[in-house]
């Protein structure tokens, strides 16, 4: 079995993974996701509460019977499960919730569950959930949530309720969200990455009230990044797993299926995913220390005088580093050393079949890593460093001073481009001539004027957040005291601006937040929402228009579920083919026309708005908030070709919505977007959550400086916490830079005197491992490149464009073969300093634009 893990493919965060599309996390992804939740015989005198507080939330829901969940792919269609007050879990059980969360599944736990279970299932249960079930309290106390959360900062969570202490598992990243009104504070909410454990037996009336667990359930159901579909009509619900043709016809072979997670095969699968997880934790910690060290090393000579050297001398090069650097280096390598020994135990523990224990070294050793991660000196290279100011935040904010203390922490946590959220549902934050009215929340003051003015003044970019097609949102609706179906300013003057869905109903399908949308085939609508555009791109001066919603609702045509019925969509395709679309169904020859009907009329307002936004302003940026969902699924279900508009250079950053993929999906769809959109000129970053643990975070911020290394962009501020923030001041800092997409040419040029002094770095200390005539004509070239590229920053000509693309091209294509030695033992390494060499290419194409 060790031969066997020793040749499992290593992913590490660079390398090929296959996923079902069930276990991909972004929202977007999981559109169509139900909530699963767990019915046993221990909470079945409980069912009735426990599904009405359900009802009353309006959210679909499957049930997955507790004897039934006997493998990981029980749950293939689940990617939040509920497991309310389960007080008994068998091993098999325990093993598949593992399996599937090591895939990305989350947990919402509740109550004792777990605790009837025996002991080794109870160690298991705490490992996976950061938790256990410790006591119940005698009397109902007083919840109280803690107010350094930010995914509780809602109404509704603080009551009197009869709940049990918690007992929180030092060894994981867990952290407590709520305690208990009684001395020391006990614990009664914990939650990590994974999992949220709730210290009552939720869905019980005489626990708690149905309003306090419906608002701890919505809470947690945010914090999982999931949004869990709606019907209009309530539904009986059904099965998770519902029993198909192929199960009544063999009926054996589904038996074989269950038994199989009794074998041996499980348990590799399961460790075949910690593995992978633990190797790229490893290598992105020794990968982020060397960029450190480089960073911070008095390293000024030329590759090729660094190798001379070298050659010349048997003991590594003496560098001049501080003694605080010496010794921060001495920690960080003594932690990797023995996060290194640990996965080698890891891996002995698993060849001995002690698969607990393996467990609990893999917990040890990954927080090892995280709790020492390198955060206590600058990294940051020259990228796109973009956050999401919500319209939450700005309603909050309530003054001019009050948004100053947020741009002030921005700033100096290094944050050089802000999306603020200027047009939501409608509603602009701004006091508009176009829009019939102002949002409702905000009064007394412009917060887009006040926002221009704080990112100008600290050196930042704003550019204004705009839904564009999403016209009225529920949710808004509610805080703003509006009937739960309120169309919004716009839609409610004008009725004919709607579509529909084929049922008739003008809120979308699929989200706890219904939105409606304009119909984005109708000119009106267009020169409606080009005047606003304009208005805020000739009225403010905004660095760039940030477009969100730029889509149709999501469908799913296959049940039937089909949205883009406005009235001139209908009359424009059946004036095109003759038929109106509300007659065809997904089976009909005309279908897929009516759906490159409704790509085609996304596509025109990106382009129409772009060149009527460039025509005024040339150097406004243009840039969209895109789902990272594969091309043909995304087409069919919410029609956003986002490549043709990259391919044709309507807009010039691409901001992906890939913040709730874990990092193994982040690597995968990230480096396959990358991959596919390498030959065309637009920038491309991702998005990231910010609500999870700040090391996580952090992380997964090294994750893509290693895959996408133009920038990222973080959601949200609303979740932007001080223990964050103190880390992205060393690690970033308020550093002057330039910006990829304003100043291409000198970020590739000092991007690449970054790649220089790692590679410079690691031949002084003999880590490089090439042939010395290798060597030599590697770094005859390195310097070379290098040239070519401060030319062509310090005069951006055609001439020294073109060289620069040719040297650079001829450069990668030799790059496999001068770390073949190398990368045997460096495998992810090598491939981070690919990536960032692609990413050099890109920023040649894109600064070629202006030529």
């Amino acid at each position: 079995m060790f031969k066997f893990l020793k040749q499992l493919p290593r992913i590490i965060g660079l390398g090929s993974l296959v996923l079902p599309l069930s276990l991909i996390a972004n929202p977007a992804f999981a559109f169509m996701d139900q909530l699963g939740i767990v019915r046993s015989t221990y909470n079945q005198k409980q069912w009735a509460e426990i599904t009405s507080r359900l009802n009353l939330m309006n959210i679909d829901y499957c049930i997955l019977d507790a004897e039934e969940l006997q493998s990981a792919a029980d749950l293939d269609n689940v990617r939040v499960l509920l497991l309310p007050n389960v007080e008994n879990i068998t091993y098999a059980q325990a093993r598949s919730l593992e399996t599937w969360m090591l895939q990305g599944g989350r947990v919402i736990v509740t109550g004792p569950t777990g605790n009837l279970a025996n002991r080794e299932v109870r160690e298991q249960l705490q490992s996976l959930f950061g938790a256990s079930w410790d006591y119940a309290l005698p009397v109902a106390t007083k919840l109280q949530p803690q107010a350094e959360q930010a995914w509780i900062s809602y109404d509704g969570l603080t009551a009197n309720l009869q709940g049990g202490v918690l007992q929180l598992n030092q060894e994981l990243p867990s952290e407590t969200a709520a305690v208990w009104s009684a001395d020391g504070a006990p614990p009664a909410v914990i939650f990590n990455d994974s999992a949220i454990f709730i210290g009552w037996r939720w869905g019980v009336d005489a626990v708690s009230s149905a309003a306090t667990d419906i608002a701890w359930l919505t809470a947690a159901l945010n914090y999982h990044g999931q949004y869990i579909s709606t019907t209009s009509t309530r539904v009986d619900p059904q099965p998770c797993n519902p029993i198909t043709e192929r199960d009544v016809l063999f009926p054996d072979v589904l038996q074989k299926q269950n038994s199989k997670t009794e074998s041996e095969s499980v348990h590799i699968e399961q460790m075949q995913g910690m593995n992978q997880e633990l190797e790229g934790l490893i290598a992105r910690y020794q990968t982020t220390l060397n960029m450190i060290e480089a960073h911070n090393s008095s390293l000024d000579l030329s590759t090729t005088q660094i190798v001379i050297d070298n050659l010349n001398n048997d003991q590594p090069t003496q560098l001049a580093i501080a003694p605080q650097e010496e010794i921060y280096s001495s920690k960080s390598h003594q932690v990797l050393a023995e996060a290194k020994k640990k996965h080698q135990q890891f891996l002995e523990l698993i060849r001995q079949q002690e698969y607990q224990k393996a467990r609990q070294q893999w917990y040890q050793t990954r927080n090892l890593l995280l709790n020492n991660y390198p955060t206590d000196r600058l990294l940051a290279q020259p990228e796109v460093r973009a956050m999401w100011v919500d319209r939450g935040t700005i309603v909050k904010a309530k003054s001019p001073q009050n948004l100053a203390r947020i741009f002030d922490r921005m700033a100096a946590s290094g944050i050089n481009t802000v999306f603020f959220e200027t047009l939501n549902a409608s509603y602009p934050i701004y006091p508009s001539r176009v829009a019939p009215e102002q949002n409702p929340l905000i009064k007394g003051w412009d917060p887009l004027a006040t926002a221009v003015n704080l990112a100008h003044e600290r050196g930042m970019e704003l550019h204004a957040w705009v839904w564009v097609f999403a016209a009225a949102n529920q949710a808004h609706n509610r805080i703003s005291d509006r009937p739960i179906d309120y169309l919004g300013p716009v839609l409610s003057l004008h009725p004919d601006w709607l579509i529909r869905n084929r049922q008739g109903d003008p809120f979308d399908y699929n989200t706890q937040q219904k939105k409606a949308f304009y119909d984005p085939a109708n000119p009106e609508v267009q020169q409606y929402l080009l005047s606003v555009l304009n208005e805020i791109s000739n009225n403010y001066q905004v660095d760039g228009i940030h477009l969100d919603y730029i889509r149709y609702p999501f469908q799913n045509p296959d049940i039937k579920q089909s949205s883009g019925y406005g009235k001139k969509s209908r009359q424009q395709f059946q004036a095109l083919t003759g038929v109106d679309p509300l007659n065809i169904d997904s089976k009909h020859p005309l279908w897929s026309d009516w759906n490159d009907f409704k790509i085609n009329q996304v596509n025109n307002f990106v382009f129409t708005a772009s060149q009527q936004l460039k025509q005024d302003r040339p150097d406004l940026i243009i840039s969209t908030a895109v789902f990272p969902l594969p091309k043909e699924q995304r087409l069919k279900t919410i029609q956003q070709h986002w490549e043709y508009w990259a391919e044709n250079e309507w807009v010039d950053l691409i901001v992906l919505m890939s913040y709730g993929l874990n990092n193994e999906e982040l690597t995968l769809t990230t480096s396959q977007i990358l991959e596919n959109n390498q030959g065309n000129s637009t920038l491309i970053i991702p998005g990231i959550t910010i609500n999870n643990s700040e090391l996580v975070t952090i992380d997964r911020m090294q994750l893509l400086r290693n895959i996408s290394p133009d920038g990222y962009a973080l959601f949200a501020t609303e979740n932007f916490t001080p223990s964050l923030e103190r880390i992205l001041r060393k690690t970033q800092g308020n550093v002057e830079q330039p910006l990829p997409y304003r100043q291409p040419f000198q970020t590739l040029s000092q991007r690449y005197q970054g790649l220089q002094r790692e590679w410079s770095f690691l031949i002084s200390q003999n880590e490089l491992v090439m042939d010395t005539k290798t060597m030599q004509e590697w770094s005859k070239q390195v310097d070379s490149l290098a040239a070519s590229l401060d030319r062509l920053a310090e005069d951006p000509s055609r001439k020294n464009l073109l060289t620069a693309q040719i040297q650079l091209s001829a450069f990668r294509r030799r790059f496999d073969y001068w770390m073949w030695e190398h990368q045997s033992d460096n495998i992810y390494q090598v491939k981070a300093w690919q990536h960032r060499l692609a990413s050099l290419e890109k920023l040649l194409n894109y600064g070629s634009r202006a030529m």
